[in-house]
């Protein structure tokens, strides 16, 4: 089988639709899987290959991880029809997406695509609810061709079913328990950063509205003061509420910007508690990968990351934007240990049951059940 993936992002950008998209690629070259990528130039450092085709872009400003490229069609139909893929697979809906999905179109290659994104979710974030209709008029519109379309959980799939999607599979994600794990020296990170606290409280991710990171400084207040005098937040990750955020951050609130391999590993293995209030996550990688490293998770009861915590046994679930909940949840785990490591060991022992290998198998086995289906669209 030959793949070509059309992608509005992809690695080096720091975000779970590029991390995945590079694994899965290693996971193709690995295995002698012939594919092309097509995706726009990042802001860093670029993977450039003749497996890989970059153009240039523009930040997206509802989500600055993904990128507005001005794809080369004539460059772009032409390495299509010099590497005839059997399938196109196109994992963004922006102009890279649009441009594999009008070639698929027009040189009928059988297609299929991923939902990465609930951008319905973020609208309400950035005072655009008036685009509601229209955005799902589009992408109603753009998935209608799609042979399946890969959602990274349930959550996100009864979603897309409300709105007349059809064609659904479930493609989650998966961790490498090999990077993420609890046998750091959880001492270097308290070392390097000057943590002289008893608890370590992780969050891990774009510091931006729709992650309700804001919500971190008024959960420290609800804490009783002795707790909040143990307690050191650690802030992995970057994004246009930083400044906000460090202006309204207690004094026991550390900023370590990006962090990527074992030093963010690291991280997670020093924490105690991972606290993720985001309620806009189709999957939550970095949910995972703290289950991954011992550390129980205490997250929004929303979205995908329902699909990856078990309430009371890897972690707990709050109501969304409950700030009172969220300060509860912690102070219950905090002060009690055995419980917090019962949940910790509980986790790591979910993570070893996602392997990626296993996961892009399927999806390997999903592709091939799309080449073999007439196209059925979606219901009007």
């Amino acid at each position: 089988m030959k793949i070509a993936i059309f992608t509005d992002t992809f690695s080096p950008d720091v975000n779970g639709v590029a991390k995945t998209l590079k694994r899965f690629t290693d996971y193709l070259e690995d295995r002698g899987i012939a594919y092309r990528v097509f995706a726009p130039k990042s802001s860093t450092n670029n993977l450039f290959s003749t497996e890989i085709h970059r153009f240039r872009s523009l930040p997206f400003f509802l989500y600055p991880d993904c990128r507005l490229a001005l794809p080369n069609m004539l460059h772009v139909k032409e390495e299509l029809t010099q590497f005839k893929p059997d399938i196109i697979h196109v994992a963004t809906p922006f102009n890279i997406g649009l441009c594999g999905l009008h070639y698929a179109k027009k040189l009928n290659i059988p297609v299929v695509g991923s939902y990465h994104t609930d951008f319905d979710k973020y609208l309400e974030y950035y005072d655009l609810q008036f685009l509601t209709k229209l955005l799902w008029k589009y992408m109603r519109w753009f998935h209608r061709p799609l042979r399946k379309i890969f959602v990274p959980s349930i959550d996100t799939m009864t979603h897309l079913k409300k709105h007349g999607f059809t064609n659904l599979e479930i493609w989650p994600r998966g961790i490498d328990c090999s990077v993420f794990h609890p046998s750091y020296d959880q001492q270097s990170i308290r070392d390097k950063y000057g943590i002289k606290e008893k608890y370590i409280l992780l969050y891990v991710g774009r510091i931006a509205p729709e992650k309700d990171v804001m919500l971190l400084p008024s959960i420290h207040a609800q804490l009783p003061k002795e707790i909040q005098n143990d307690v050191h937040w650690f802030v992995v990750g970057d994004g246009p509420q930083q400044q906000d955020l460090k202006k309204q951050a207690p004094h026991n609130m550390t900023f370590a910007g990006f962090l990527t391999g074992t030093d963010l590993a690291h991280a997670y293995a020093a924490a105690d508690l991972f606290v993720f209030p985001s309620s806009t996550e189709t999957f939550g990688n970095v949910v995972l990968e703290s289950l991954a490293s011992g550390t129980p998770a205490v997250c929004a009861n929303a979205g995908g990351v329902r699909g990856i915590i078990q309430n009371q046994v890897t972690g707990l679930l709050c109501e969304r934007k409950n700030i009172a909940a969220f300060a509860q949840a912690i102070q219950t785990l905090l002060e009690n240990h055995p419980n917090r490591k019962e949940m910790g060991w509980n986790g790591r022992n979910y993570a070893l049951t996602q392997s990626w290998e296993s996961i892009f198998e399927r999806l390997l086995e999903n592709y091939e059940d799309a080449l073999q289906k007439t196209q059925v669209g979606l219901l009007a």
